[in-house]
């Protein structure tokens, strides 16, 4: 313990490890692939049929696969080797990628078929998403000590936000002035890279089990575990429905065209709106790997919620795209810091042998709700108007954030420094 104080404070000291630099870049590659992928599907579905609504059966078509099989995906990161699964994962999501690529080189195919086939693949994506959801906290965990959790998630984040502000702008220039097949394809090349450096790295055994379970009692053991601890329920509870009724985001192409009324720069408009979040991320980011918001967590992330509600009512009345432009950088700064927050809280309050099984839970908690989130907004905007139906998204983050906040005192008084 003689040596924590000079290695928290030292910001780099997560990315001085060999092994969790490796792994940060080759999670970098996968999700900017991925963030190329989403935009591009976004605006060509877009395209195509001219309705929000289908938007929002983009997440819901990969928000399927990932909840049903979460739970299983987290007793398989619990019981076998976590790099295996990272790799096989990694293969079929690239697998998929080719997929949509070729589907759009083939204009019949959608001709005949419309948008289905490209929603089927994206079903596909959620089977591997199922998957990696809850094996990469895990095999994390593995890579740095346990002093050093709350820096590497911190870099974590930052690196899965900057994939978030290239990607964005990357898909829409590529669909933009070229076509989607190149964007697919520039997807599966770096998905591709991605999958060569998760060899580059360690397979460790796994944490020895204290005691034998039931295949059944094994696959509710992170919900038992989760539901039984006031402040990691609070804190999933406020990033489960900020992210539900805060997807704003999945909107942007159609405020883009509606609401800011970008013309021939739509494309243009969405690709910057949609990196603009993950831009105010990585600035936040960087803040907080020099002061983490870990003394005063609980009442950090209580004021960072709310903040993001507030941004998301902020931008449904904007009508301005650099007005827009900041409110959704001062959102992402705020979604940072409440994403930093819970992923430590998880890392520092979960055993090692239930890694797995409890990341499965907060998968179906905060990475099945992104999609979710998006069919909900594409649900509401099409029974609300666009404008109203994200502004009742943020105003019931805020709500729900208030009533969080009065019935968990555990996490308005969670101090993680004196956890480490």
């Amino acid at each position: 313990m003689s040596t924590l104080p000079n290695s928290v404070k030292d910001p780099y000291a997560a990315l001085r490890i060999r092994d969790f630099s490796v792994y940060v870049v080759a999670r970098f590659f996968l999700s900017l692939g991925v963030q190329i992928q989403s935009v591009v599907v976004g605006i060509q579905i877009y395209k195509l049929t001219h309705d929000a609504y289908q938007i929002g059966m983009i997440g819901l078509s990969e928000a399927i696969p990932f909840i049903a099989l979460s739970l299983f995906a987290g007793h398989i990161a619990d019981s076998f080797r976590r790099k295996r699964i990272i790799i096989l994962a990694t293969l079929f999501l690239l697998i998929c990628s080719w997929l949509l690529f070729m589907v759009t080189l083939d204009s019949d195919l959608l001709l005949r078929f419309g948008t289905w086939p490209i929603f089927g693949i994206i079903f596909c994506t959620g089977i591997a998403r199922g998957f990696l959801s809850p094996v990469f906290p895990a095999f994390q965990s593995q890579l740095v000590p346990r002093h050093l959790y709350a820096n590497a998630s911190t870099w974590q984040s930052n690196a899965w936000h900057a994939t978030a502000v290239l990607g964005p702008a990357l898909g829409g220039i590529l669909i933009g002035w070229m076509n989607a097949s190149l964007g697919f394809g520039v997807c599966s090349g770096l998905i591709t890279l991605s999958f060569l450096l998760f060899f580059l790295l360690p397979n460790p055994d796994l944490p020895p089990v204290e005691k034998r379970e039931p295949i059944l009692q094994r696959l509710t053991a992170g919900f038992r575990f989760v539901f039984s601890n006031q402040i990691m329920l609070s804190a999933l509870t406020l990033d489960l429905f900020a992210v539900l009724f805060g997807g704003a985001v999945a909107m942007i192409p159609v405020f883009a065209v509606e609401v800011l009324h970008a013309g021939d720069n739509a494309d243009f408009v969405t690709g910057l709106l949609r990196s603009a979040p993950a831009a105010g991320a990585i600035i936040m980011g960087l803040i907080m790997a020099k002061f983490p918001p870990t003394r005063k967590a609980g009442r950090n992330l209580i004021i960072a919620v709310c903040g993001f509600g507030l941004c998301m009512i902020g931008f449904a009345l904007s009508t301005h795209v650099w007005l827009s432009f900041a409110i959704l950088f001062l959102s992402g700064a705020f979604d940072n810091v409440s994403v930093i927050i819970r992923h430590t809280i998880l890392q520092l309050m979960t055993p090692d042998e239930m890694r797995g099984r409890v990341s499965a839970v907060n998968g179906i908690f905060i990475g099945s709700s992104n999609e979710i989130g998006e069919y909900e907004s594409g649900l509401a905007a099409r029974y609300m108007g666009n404008v109203p139906s994200v502004v009742f998204g943020g105003c019931m983050t805020v709500l729900i954030v208030t009533g969080v906040a009065l019935m968990a005192p555990k996490l308005r008084r969670l101090n993680l420094d004196k956890m480490v």
